[in-house]
């Protein structure tokens, strides 16, 4: 049996496109998922623990990664972070919001159920 590889959504105040990614995965066998934000105001803020869990980083946009930069240089050494470049425009679990996230994970290899 494999180790199920570990993977850390981020986005802004972790309540639409990080969390829906989380649920999307959270009964997959093949991926360990946690989402985190890097607001002060998210539901889930990011800590330096999330980053030394995570085999893979996802990030929403691009001033996500920059702030994971800027706060977590050291723990990032070494990790792979991918933006998706989803912009915050969706609801909750919302059908395209859904469509987009299958179709930019599937292209880094990441199956949703």
């Amino acid at each position: 049996m494999t180790t199920p590889r570990k993977i850390l959504f981020v986005c802004a105040r972790n309540k639409i496109r990080s969390l829906t990614a989380e649920k999307l995965l959270a009964h997959s066998c093949l991926y360990a998922v946690r989402s985190r934000g890097v607001s002060k105001e998210a539901r889930v803020r990011i800590k330096r623990e999330d980053i030394g869990w995570a085999d893979v980083i996802f990030v929403m946009e691009k001033n996500h990664k920059d702030r994971l930069v800027e706060e977590f240089r050291d723990e990032l050494s070494g990790k792979e972070v991918i933006c998706l470049f989803i912009e915050d425009i969706y609801e909750p679990m919302e059908d395209a919001l859904i469509e987009e996230l299958d179709a930019k994970l599937s292209a880094h290899g990441i199956v949703i159920g």
